[in-house]
């Protein structure tokens, strides 16, 4: 026989866990596109995330040679996803694949990560192929290697003006560690994701405000950190650049609930194991930002910058 107290203790534990795996779909204040979600095996994989993080389209990141597989998918579900395209940037192909990939169909080169230096001969190959496709580019800037063997990625962003400078027809998107930390004026590229409290006039701030070829992608820990460390600089850094940053997740949960490992590969990032980055960040963005503010920042700048029809 089961007694009352052992009745209602299973009860309380079948609520908890029934609450846990039923999370609802979130409702957000404006139609969303994710700028920053990379291809999944499985196109369904990605329409899973997509779906349960209430997301509207996404822009796939994937590689040069994947045209074929991404018209499959945009087939299958009209209207939700467009693309850019990444290859070695090493590699003397990297231009003519690269140029073929915008040909079929994508919108931007990115996600460019390699171990090359941001004002390095690879880079500014880059630059220049996109200001002459005219798409803009998405780079991962990173200083500090989140394990032993992984390295670092577009190093020198504190110099990245002159880049902007150089190449006032390239329209450039800043993602990751580097570009995110700083926001603070104090980021001494000593630590991957900075906490505590904004030192005003931070490099990307500045930049942001200085220059009009340069955006933001407020995807993975990294943006996510620079949004909620500080939340009275966030407010007013968002109304401040309101017309130039765009919402990302860069998320590898399974499901858009937070099922599976959230950031793949970076213990660093352990603050948002178990979560779903695309939620965490879109929640920040609507307790800080007024409604109008973030229809921008999740759908218009977006579709503004990819040319695309809202």
């Amino acid at each position: 026989m089961l007694h009352r107290r052992d009745f209602l203790a299973a009860a309380a534990a079948a609520a908890v866990s029934g609450l846990h795996a039923q999370t609802p779909t979130p409702s957000w204040p404006s139609p969303v596109l994710d700028l920053h979600l990379h291809l999944r095996q499985q196109t369904e994989s990605n329409i899973a995330h997509m779906d349960g993080c209430g997301v509207t389209k996404a822009n796939l990141l994937s590689r040069a040679g994947a045209a074929e597989q991404i018209h499959a998918a945009q087939a299958k579900f009209p209207e939700r996803l467009v693309w850019f395209a990444s290859s070695d940037i090493t590699k003397p192909e990297a231009e003519a694949l690269l140029t073929q990939a915008v040909k079929n169909g994508a919108g931007g080169l990115g996600e460019i990560k390699f171990h090359v230096e941001a004002a390095g001969p690879e880079l500014r190959r880059m630059y220049a192929l996109a200001a002459e496709l005219n798409v803009p580019i998405l780079i991962h800037f990173q200083e500090v290697p989140h394990t032993p063997t992984e390295g670092v990625f577009s190093t020198g962003f504190k110099n990245f003006e002159a880049i902007l400078k150089a190449y006032p027809k390239t329209r450039f998107i800043g993602h990751a560690d580097a570009f995110w930390a700083n926001v603070s004026a104090d980021y001494a590229n000593d630590a991957a994701y900075p906490a505590g409290p904004i030192k005003r006039g931070g490099v990307t701030d500045k930049l942001l405000s200085d220059y009009p070829n340069l955006f933001g992608d407020l995807s993975a820990n990294s943006g996510n950190n620079a949004l909620s460390r500080d939340p009275e600089f966030t407010s007013g850094f968002l109304a401040r650049h309101q017309d130039k940053l765009m919402f990302g997740s860069d998320c590898s949960c399974a499901d858009g609930k937070g099922t599976g490992i959230s950031q793949a590969g970076n213990p660093a990032a352990s603050r948002l194991a178990g979560k779903c980055v695309a939620r965490e960040t879109l929640t920040v963005l609507q307790k800080s930002a007024s409604p109008a503010v973030f229809r921008k920042l999740a759908w218009d700048n977006a579709h503004k910058l990819l040319h695309l029809t809202a």
